[in-house]
């Protein structure tokens, strides 16, 4: 199979590449390889597709719909496959049973162009959190997943090592918030870890599904704390973008009966860590976005 991986896709591994790393480059053998094992037709690649993983439509020998997937290790394919295998449906989209290979997951094929993202604001957010309510479930005995503790603990030694002076304020206010948070989580659930409303796909068995999880064990309110910001420019070019963020933690927290102080604590952490993030790999503009968000919280 001939192709180019998705510009997206090259542009994001190239910020988090370690050196050495030659996956871009073994991808086409890896697809070719994969498609073989499973009797695939190919029929096209997702475009833009995502920043972490390349998509790919296929069908099963006898003409039934499906998608491959295919992810670096660094960004935990395995732990998707996990929690997908836990979620079994509910709520997210279902893992296809076959041959194995490390890396690649045969996912059932879901509406790839049509997100929650496309309804209107109030609708949207309404139709993701009631997704995201089905996915927060007891992990298993023995999981494979990091907790939110260990994933923040190390996004908060990167934010103290290589902030810039201009956000310190922001960076201390978003750790201290994380230390207090920490310190008595209220549950302890399998939790999608990157959930936003371009996250959930319209599909044919249930009208909304998540895909694309980076699974994480912790409290629920880590996990809305990343839908509150969805659409942040918008929230950033509206003169009440302020309130209506508030307005937002609120509703939010109220109608999945998480915590809103804890669901505000969470969203201020997310939000300064992905701006000194995009900062740290030269996306200013996105930056700017996230931590004027982040002042708002």
């Amino acid at each position: 199979m001939a192709f180019e991986p998705p510009q997206r896709l090259v542009r994001a591994l190239g910020e988090s590449a370690p050196d050495g790393d030659d996956w871009l480059e073994r991808l086409p053998e890896t697809v070719r390889e994969a498609v073989a094992l499973r009797e695939l037709t190919v029929e096209r690649v997702q475009v833009p597709g995502g920043r972490s993983s390349l998509v790919v439509l296929v069908r099963h020998a006898d003409g039934t719909p499906a998608v491959l997937k295919l992810a670096p290790l660094r960004f935990r394919p395995e732990a998707e496959r996990a929690a997908l295998t836990r979620w079994d449906g509910l709520g997210a989209v279902q893992l296809v049973e076959g041959p194995l290979s490390e890396g690649v997951l045969l996912l059932e094929r879901l509406h790839p162009d049509v997100s929650v993202r496309s309804l209107p604001e109030a609708k949207a957010l309404l139709e993701a959190a009631g997704t995201l309510r089905r996915l927060w479930v007891e992990p298993p005995a023995e999981h494979v997943f990091e907790t939110v503790a260990e994933r923040t603990g190390r996004q908060a030694e990167v934010m103290r090592a290589r902030a810039d002076a201009a956000v310190a304020p922001l960076v201390d206010a978003a750790l201290a918030a994380r230390e207090e948070l920490l310190a008595a989580p209220p549950e302890h659930r399998l939790l999608h870890g990157t959930f936003r409303q371009s996250k959930v796909l319209a599909g044919e068995r249930m009208p909304w599904l998540a895909v694309g999880p980076d699974p994480v064990v912790g409290e629920c309110a880590f996990d809305l704390a990343r839908l509150v910001r969805d659409r942040v420019e918008d929230l950033i070019a509206s003169p009440s973008g302020a309130a209506t963020t508030r307005r937002r933690v609120k509703r939010l927290a109220e109608s999945l009966e998480v915590d809103q102080e804890r669901l505000r604590g969470w969203t201020l952490f997310r939000a300064v860590e992905s701006g000194v993030r995009a900062l740290r790999v030269g996306r200013p503009r996105d930056a700017e976005l996230l931590l004027e968000f982040a002042g708002w919280v």
